[in-house]
This record gives structure tokens, sequence and C-alpha cells, in this order.
């Protein structure tokens, strides 16, 4: 019943099906896969205070948006990153009693309960972190308190897996965290323990690092780590995420990757820099307005990360190897309310938050891989030729590897120049894809030999060349097969 419900919604919603829920990894170690076999695309969104903050209601609003939107993935925390151990959620209750793991409130964890169940009936996957990083002693504590030990994580675990065996959910341990003792190792080891005791298995688990860091630095031999997870964070822009990726294709036994944390659309370029933790304004009078709201947005001096710098970051990671991405909201991540405590301070709230062209932009992306075999992308800078360095106009390409079709970013100030022989038989059909509005335009028909350059569309600033062997039968690009 719930894959006829899922094609209905999708099919109404006028989105491809990339199949609702990974169980497992693809025999080349690159794709998360379906009960079928069949790769599994992560299109990922932080919502990690969505259990915390919003009440039924408004979940299925936020989640019902971004089902709509093309997104395949809900990141989630269960005890909150903003005191959410001692800071009821929308319905007036904390989620474990006396602030002890092996004592879960039931009401609570019934609020958990029906988003997850809606989540479900949309196709949505919940990518659910049992907890954020600051409940364990690290090097970077925060709101806390710690309560964690390796006894009672396994108890809290074997809780989790057994509540949401039959729920399609992925595991995330970590919560902004590194492993940076053998104490917290021992911790979420014994959590993993527990969660695959209480699932029988059934689900993947991986982990969320802190910023410029990955899982495989810690982790990557650990049995119960399925697949790879990066924070990129919210340092720079465009920041050249590829790099993790070309970094984590070289680890054995290989894993899957993907980027859990790029920039937040919206969030200030390195925020830290102008925030001061101990006030609970956390900027000087006047910058937020009685709702707790940016209005001199100059005070953040380096600016606001953008929808370009979203694509980029996207389009990077996937044409680079990664399995999948997620994108992320300053607002939504906090699904931040005028009024409520300040995490990091904000433009909008969340409900206007999500609509904004970053998220928008997610529906196109998703629309141009469905639109091909994307599970066959295989990296291949080498079609590019002529220079093409690191910087903020870098190229990155992927070619099918049964030769049926190549895809190329250009973030924007680069033409792009390619081999053709890369392709199958002996001509190939090529077009311009514009990732900010989805629209396709037809460039020629050409031999499938030597190099050919193709000049960069007015109207950008980024694009997205596709080029199709002639015979593969393919429309254009975005549209459903």
């Amino acid at each position: 019943m719930r894959s006829f419900l899922f094609l209905l919604l999708t099919g109404l919603m006028g989105l491809p099906v990339l199949t609702a829920q990974p169980t497992g990894i693809s025999a080349d170690r690159r794709h998360l896969t379906d009960a079928s076999g069949r790769p599994f695309l992560w299109l990922g969104d932080t919502a990690w205070e969505l259990f915390h903050i919003l009440d039924v209601d408004e979940a299925t609003h936020y989640l019902e948006t971004r089902a709509r939107q093309g997104f395949t993935v809900i990141q989630a925390v269960i005890l909150a990153e903003n005191d959410g151990l001692r800071r009821p959620n929308a319905n007036g209750d904390v989620p474990l009693e006396n602030l002890d793991p092996t004592r879960p409130v039931e009401a609570y964890f019934q609020h958990v309960d029906r988003i997850v169940e809606k989540a479900t009936q949309l196709g949505l996957t919940m990518a659910l972190l049992p907890t954020w990083g600051d409940k364990l002693e690290t090097n970077h504590p925060g709101a806390g308190p710690v309560i964690f030990t390796p006894e009672n994580a396994r108890i809290y675990g074997e809780f989790l897996g057994a509540r949401y065996r039959a729920q399609p959910v992925v595991w995330v341990l970590g919560g902004d965290r590194n492993v940076d003792s053998e104490e917290n190792l021992a911790i979420w080891r014994a959590m993993a323990e527990g969660l695959r005791a209480g699932d029988g298995g059934r689900h993947l688990i991986t982990y969320h690092p802190r910023g410029a860091s990955t899982s495989a630095y810690f982790l990557h031999r650990e049995p119960w780590l399925d697949f790879n997870m990066y924070q990129s964070g919210h340092g720079q822009r465009k920041d050249l995420v590829f790099r993790y990726n070309l970094e984590l294709a070289q680890y054995q036994p290989e894993k899957p990757f993907l980027n859990g944390e790029p920039a937040y659309e919206d969030i200030p370029v390195r925020f830290w820099d102008y925030l001061d933790w101990s006030d609970p304004q956390r900027t000087p009078a006047g910058v937020l307005d009685e709702d707790g709201l940016i209005v001199q947005p100059a005070h953040f001096e380096a600016g606001f990360f953008e929808p370009l710098d979203v694509r980029v970051s996207a389009y990077w990671s996937l044409l680079s190897g990664a399995c999948g991405h997620t994108y992320g909201h300053n607002a939504v991540w906090q699904m931040y309310k005028p009024g409520q405590p300040l995490a990091i301070p904000t433009l909008t709230d969340w409900r206007e938050a999500l609509a904004r062209p970053g998220a928008e932009d997610i529906r196109h992306l998703h629309d141009l891989l469905a639109s091909r075999p994307w599970g066959r992308l295989q990296p291949r800078q080498d079609v590019l030729y002529g220079l093409n360095p690191p910087d903020g106009a870098h190229l990155r390409a992927a070619v099918d590897a049964e030769g049926s079709f190549l895809l190329v970013y250009a973030p924007g100030g680069r033409d792009i120049s390619l081999r053709l022989e890369a392709l199958r038989g002996e001509r190939v059909v090529a077009w311009w894809f514009n990732p900010r509005n989805g629209a396709t335009t037809y460039i020629e028909t050409l031999p499938a030999a030597g190099i050919h350059t193709f000049a960069l569309p007015e109207g950008g600033p980024d694009w997205v060349l596709v080029v199709d062997a002639a015979g593969a039968g393919f429309g254009p690009p975005g549209t459903r097969r």
C-alpha cells in the first residue's frame, strides 16, 4: 500500500520516482540502494530541530513542502541541540525522565513517531540522529548536559532500533562532533551496537562530524559504519567540496560518501566571527528586530551564503562521486520562530525560508538526474580539455559508465571544451540545462569525435551541459523518462 501511495503522491507532484528507502550498499560500493538493488539518491535537508520545535501540523507542512521540492531524505535529531533535554517540545514534553537515556518519555516519542510516519507516507526517508553530540563529553561542549555512558548508550540505541525497526530510516550518529577520545568512541560503538540489536541490522548507519571533517577520519574501519558523511561547513564561498570526495574515494574498503552539511543558504559566512555566544541576542543592539530577525545584515561583513553557493556545492559533490547531497537553510535547521531563543540569527522564520531559491533548485537537480540513468555516472575529468584550476570557475564532469550521456557543471566564468569520444556512437546531442529554473535549451547534434567548445550562455551564472549519445533515446534533460 505504501508503495502505491508513494507512486500516487509523486505522480501528483510531477516528480519522477527515485525510490523511497535506502536499505543497502551497491556492489561497486559507490551508492546506497533500495530493497531491489536500485541506486537511491540522497537529496537531504537539515531539519535538526524538527521534533523539538514543530507540532505535528507544522511538521506536516514542512514535510509536504520538501517532498514537493524533490527532497528524498530529512535529517533530524531526537535529542536536539538547542537545550533539547530540558526545553520541552511543542507539546510540553521532554524526551527523558531525569535526563536518563534508559527512561524515555513515551509522550515525547509518540510525537517523534507521528512525524516519522508522516514522512514515510510522503515517500521521505528520515535520517535520524539519536542525539546531538553535546550530550557526550567532547572537546566542543554545548548546551548538553552530558548524559551518555557506554552502558546507557547501548540501552538507548536498542530502544530506538526496536521502536523504528519497521520504518524506513537511516541512523546518523555523531551530531556535529568528532571522535576525540577513546571514551566517546566507546559510547558511539555501544550506541551503534544497540541500534543493530534493536532493529536487527535493517537500517544503515553513518556519522555526522564537525565542519571540515569526515567520518572516515575516525571511523572508516568500524564495521557498523555503512557509509561516510562529511561536513564541508560554513567557512567560505564556493568551497571546493569535491576535494573531500577525491580523498574519500581512496579509502579502503570502499564506502559510499556524501556531504551531510554544506554551507546553509542565508547563513552568514563564517558566522562565528560575528557572534557573542555569551549574549542571548548574539549580536549588538539594533542588529536584530524585536522578533529576533536580522535587520542590519551589514553587521555580517562577509555576507551570506546565496543560492549559487548551494548549487555549486550540490553539483560539484554529485559529479565527483558522492552518492547524494544535503541542503540546509539557516532558519529551517533550527525551525526558527519569532521570539524563540536564538541559536544563529536568521533573516526569516522557518516558514518563509521553505521557499528560498536554493531549496527550490533541489527540484531541478532531482529532475535532471531522474531524467537519465544517474546511478551509472562516474567522475571523468579527463573528458575536459584545457586548463581547469580548482577555483570558483572550476568545471566538474561525470560520464555514464555505458557511454550514453555526460554532465558538466560550470559555475560560471569558464567555457567548456570537451573530448566527445567518451560517448558511444557516431553522433551526440548537446543541451544546456538551467539549474536555476529547470529550463532546457537544445544546442546542436554533432559528431562524437574531436574536441568541441561550448560557450556558456548569457543569463548565468551557472549552467549544466548535458551531452547524450544520439542513439540513447533520451528526451530533453529534466523531463521524465
